[in-house]
């Protein structure tokens, strides 16, 4: 029986029976709510919970109310079709002679609908595609009524009324889906705790982010942001489009936490700009991965991500010239030491883009290893290739293992990436950097003339221009053994490539800064001033393939890096867009609190490319040729004879001194700290 009581939040009206409970309430907002339970035996406390209960009832449970809907509805739309066709609410005549068809029209339909799978759709989620197979199951329908009322000659079906049956029953049947449909999105948006997001970009990218939020529970799309004049002020699929002015309103009208960036094809610097815009704003910002991601299926457009550094860096990278990376790499025997590093790592996806005819790993890590060997077979499988790689164990200081490397497989290219590269440990162990940097590389230079190896490529870095570290003079010092080595051999084409910090590097500050402010900070920056070249290692990797292929023997390449960054921006602009604020004396309310802990031993504020000015352009735009001095034949001979019994000895302080000797430039910032050396204090 119903039942009409009076509760806090308004009148509230009640009809109970034994499967089923109907409420309609009005909430403390105003706005009412309509509630539909089946199968409940409580009845919830308020619209709250019973919209919770609403949303986790059993998917059969979903479909039989679906099916009770449709039972009600079908034979309200015959009835509605008479009427209309009779312009009267009830026909003696007709309707009276068609009582049977309203049941059968109710018991026909909902059977035909399920073995349509109509009931499989899943409401929440339905498109144009599922309104469209409603359209027409509801025409068939129709048409079904039709054939059997000519077909037995029944008089009682007015030859209009099959027409307007498919009119009504699609508004009343597809009315009642879109109107649950809705409805449900309502209780989501009010009634469970969501995030409040804004999607910059309302093209196609930000239309199918915005259908992956509507339905889901843990964010919701209040509107778009776009550039585009004429899509502001419009609607995209049900969505405001504003403008980028109007962002400040809108976040805190609508306690927006989050923009996401739905711009996969924008331009580098055009991103950088909108970054830029949106950095001051107390908003996290994320962005839907890249085009050439989404197009290949590596990733989707759902799949969120931190802003990378290099959006913020607005780098827009030269397409790689395949003509320069055939030469050195297209059916080839190629080599990577170091290959399961950064760099190395890289440098064997780029050199497998290109085709070789066997890809030699050479790594002394076994994990690192195996790591790139499973890559490159991932990668493999994806391209459909099948090119050979072998994976090897070992040292470049083992000259027994390099030689017999290279006198198997008879290789053409060596693209030479160990390296010890780490400054601070380094620098507490000299010796080994000296061993694995400077005679690792002449060990597999020599070997490689030996050979007749085609070219030679020596992976180098900005620390190695006026070193103020072990790390950079050992690495200037292999520069210098692959000079003297390229004024000698005629068959052997010597080269190097110098380049700064590579993004997501190990050791790199960004994945530093991302967990520091994770876990809430501080954010530690080593001085206030300091500056780094930055480039992706993507980038950096195929300019060093492409810059070896322009080699013409003891060429040292610089790549353009771009602008240097001042690391204590970057981490502050990586603390804004995640939607934090800096904690300072200024603003001791703060979120993240950067923390300069002071320059490490070894390190510069500041890194150079050149040591000298003789620098020319190549044929490619990011590719330069520097001119850089060289030591003579027999005076490198000498120091390198020295280093070795150094060595021996054990004698990290002659070692330093014998750097500084070879090295032009070598002022180190720091006393010996190197851990084994007597004398130096161990924390």
């Amino acid at each position: 029986m119903p039942r009409f009581d009076l509760a806090k939040d308004g009148i509230r009206i009640r009809l109970c029976c034994r499967v089923a409970y109907f409420s309609i309430s009005r909430t403390s907002s105003g706005l009412p709510v309509f509630l539909l339970s089946v199968y409940m035996d409580s009845r919830p406390a308020s619209a709250e919970s019973l919209s919770q209960k609403i949303m986790s009832l059993p998917r059969a449970h979903k479909r039989l109310l679906m099916m009770a809907v449709d039972a009600l509805a079908l034979p309200l739309a015959l009835w509605a079709s008479y009427a209309l066709r009779l312009s009267e609410w009830w026909s003696g005549y007709y309707m009276s002679g068609a009582i049977w068809a309203f049941v059968l029209v109710s018991v026909v339909g909902v059977l035909y609908f399920r073995l349509l799978g109509l009931y499989r759709i899943v409401v929440r989620y339905m498109g144009a595609t599922d309104i469209l197979a409603l359209g027409k199951a509801i025409l068939l329908l129709a048409l079904m009524i039709w054939a059997a009322a000519f077909l037995l000659n029944w008089p009682y079906l007015p030859r209009s009324v099959p027409a307007v049956f498919a009119l009504t029953a699609f508004v009343f049947v597809g009315g009642s889906r879109l109107a649950v449909k809705y409805y449900y999105q309502w209780l989501l948006k009010h009634y469970v705790d969501k995030e409040a997001v804004l999607i910059y970009g309302a093209g196609g990218a930000g239309v199918q982010l915005a259908s992956a939020l509507v339905g889901g529970r843990e964010i919701y799309p209040v509107g778009f942001i776009d550039d585009d004049t004429a899509l502001q002020k419009g609607t995209v699929k049900g969505l405001k489009v504003y403008a980028p002015e109007q962002l400040p309103e809108l976040i805190s009208g609508h306690s927006v936490t989050s923009v996401l960036l739905a711009l996969p094809g924008i331009a580098s610097r055009r991103k950088k700009e909108i970054l830029e815009s949106l950095e001051p704003l107390p908003v996290h910002v994320r962005t839907v991965p890249s085009m050439p991601e989404i197009v290949s299926g590596t990733a989707s457009v759902e799949q969120l991500r931190e802003i990378d550094l290099e959006d913020l860096l607005g780098r827009d990278p030269v397409p790689p010239r395949k003509e320069l990376q055939q030469i050195s790499v297209g059916a080839k025997v190629v080599m990577i030491t170091g290959a399961g590093g950064s760099i190395g790592s890289e440098l064997c996806r780029q050199v497998m883009l290109a085709s070789p005819s066997l890809l030699i790993l050479f790594e002394q890590s076994e994990y690192a290893l195996y790591q790139i060997e499973q890559s490159l077979a991932q990668m493999q499988k994806e391209r459909g290739t099948d090119i050979a790689v072998i994976p090897l164990l070992g040292s470049v200081c083992d000259e027994l293992r390099v030689e017999a490397v290279l006198q198997r497989f008879k290789v053409q290219t060596i693209y030479h990436a160990a390296a010890y590269k780490h400054v601070p440990i380094v620098e507490h162990n000299v010796l080994q950097g000296v061993q694995n940097n400077v005679f690792g590389t002449r060990i597999v230079a020599d070997l490689a003339a030996r050979y007749n190896v085609e070219r030679f490529v020596l992976v180098s870095t900005d620390k190695a221009v006026r070193p103020t570290n072990v790390m950079g003079a050992t690495k200037r010092l292999a520069e210098i053994v692959l000079q003297d080595l390229a004024l000698k051999s005629d068959k052997t084409i010597f080269s190097m490539v110098r380049f700064g910090n590579v993004l997501g590097s190990s050791g790199s500050v960004v994945p530093l800064f991302r967990r520091q402010i994770q876990e809430g900070g501080p954010v530690t920056v080593t001085h206030p001033d300091i500056t780094r070249f930055f480039m992706t290692i993507p980038e950096a990797a195929s300019l060093v393939v492409q810059a070896g292929s322009m080699g013409q023997g003891g060429d040292v390449f610089v790549l353009n890096m771009g602008e240097p960054v001042r690391i204590s921006d970057l981490a502050l602009k990586m603390i804004h867009l995640t939607g934090r604020t800096l904690r300072s004396e200024d603003s001791p309310a703060g979120d993240i609190e950067i923390k300069y802990s002071g320059l490490r031993p070894g390190e510069k504020l500041y890194e150079e490319l050149l040591i000298g000015e003789d620098v020319v352009g190549t044929e490619h735009p990011k590719i330069m040729r520097a001119h850089e001095e060289i030591v003579p034949a027999a005076r490198l001979q000498e120091l390198l004879t020295e280093l070795e019994q150094v060595l021996c000895s054990g004698d990290s302080q002659r070692a330093r001194s014998l750097l500084q000797q070879s090295v032009s430039g070598f002022q180190p910032s720091s006393e010996l700290v190197d851990l084994l050396e007597d004398g130096v204090v161990v924390h």
